[in-house]
């Protein structure tokens, strides 16, 4: 089993960064895909990365490619979502997720475990 803490969330202004990183305690780290989500008041929680078990494959939401990044250190359990350019419409929560399973996962559906979330507020 996996539990897993999101920290990292904020208030900012449009056009700025934040940095999300996600701690895993537990066995098999290495061995979960890791994916971001996040839901916005009155919306679905939504896909925004993934990460594959070695960080070599990464897939992103179109409404973020090219603006956030996700990668992984392994030796450390840990996951970041590097978000640039941010933008109102980004302010939701944000969630971090593990799957025990191959491949590019984007369903929420396939996770097995997830975090509290953190808040992500992007002023206009």
């Amino acid at each position: 089993q996996v539990q897993l803490v999101e920290s990292g969330g904020g208030l900012v202004q449009a056009g700025g960064s934040l940095r999300l990183s996600c701690a895993a305690s537990g066995r098999g780290f290495s061995r979960y895909v890791m994916g971001w989500f996040r839901q916005a008041p009155g919306k679905e929680r939504g896909f925004v990365a993934v990460i594959s078990w070695s960080g070599g494959r990464t897939y992103y939401a179109d409404s973020v490619k090219g603006r956030f990044t996700i990668s992984r250190d392994n030796a450390k359990n840990t996951v970041l979502l590097q978000m640039n350019s941010l933008k109102p419409e980004d302010t939701a929560v944000y969630y971090c997720a593990a799957a025990s399973a191959l491949g590019i996962i984007t369903s929420a559906d396939r996770y097995d475990y997830w975090g509290q979330g953190t808040q992500v507020t992007v002023s206009s």
